[in-house]
């Protein structure tokens, strides 16, 4: 199973309270580390988290630098973790905007996760989809194959991504409904679950709330069961 987080409130969370939007932010991170565990318990395959945007770059410069440094701290901390739990790192997005230095973390945690089984967590930073999608139809020189399998791998390349499946169900948190320029291909036929509660106060609970309602959905694909009637089409 895949699931896909739009972590969404920090800022107003922090604001109803009186904080600086970088208190926001740093509350969310608690809240990566509860849903991380909460998802490998759960036997989740895949877990990808929507960190920066590349719209995200328009946000005031401190709170740019914030993000991003908490994104290293991340990094240097939380590998040891995985490894422990077995959880492979995967950063996905563009790479040619971030520091130098940050990439050399990124590579190092991906090498050092990389035999990792029990589940993925990719992390996207710097990540738009339609900017990705725009890169693959490039490299084939604006004429797109109809092959989706060819089509899916070229998008891997670009994001920097494992080859992984496509979302089953998406989560966003912060009570806004839409999907913000986040993984449009691989969430083709994602079930989708929209949480009132800011990013930061997200649990468990919510969690497995989620889960549980994911899992009362009919997922058809555009198909009928074989027992259910085929209505007549009147003009």
């Amino acid at each position: 199973m895949h699931v896909a987080i739009i972590m969404d409130g920090n800022g107003r969370w922090a604001t109803q309270r009186g904080l600086p939007r970088t208190a926001g932010h740093r509350a969310g991170a608690q809240a990566v580390d509860r849903t991380v565990e909460a998802a490998a318990r759960q036997g989740v395959d895949v877990l990808t988290l929507y960190a920066f945007s590349q719209a995200n770059w328009q946000r005031p410069r401190g709170e740019v630098r914030a993000l991003f440094g908490l994104f290293r701290r991340y990094l240097k901390e939380q590998t040891s973790r995985c490894l422990e739990q077995s959880i492979r790192l995967n950063i996905i997005g563009r790479r040619d905007r971030l520091d130098p230095r940050l990439i050399s973390l990124i590579e190092a945690a991906e090498q050092a996760t990389a035999h990792c089984t029990r589940m993925i967590l990719r992390i996207a930073i710097d990540y738009s989809a339609q900017w990705s999608l725009m890169q693959v139809c490039r490299s084939f020189g604006l004429l797109v194959s109809t092959d989706h399998e060819r089509f899916a791998r070229q998008l891997a390349v670009v994001d920097n991504s494992l080859p992984v499946s496509q979302v089953d169900l998406l989560i966003r948190t912060g009570g806004e409904q839409r999907m913000s320029d986040f993984l449009l291909w691989e969430c083709a036929y994602a079930e989708l679950h929209f949480v009132s509660r800011a990013w930061p106060d997200f649990g468990e609970e919510d969690f497995q709330s989620a889960l549980a309602e994911f899992s009362r959905r009919d997922r058809r694909y555009g198909r009928i069961e074989p027992t259910e009637p085929v209505r007549a089409q009147h003009a």
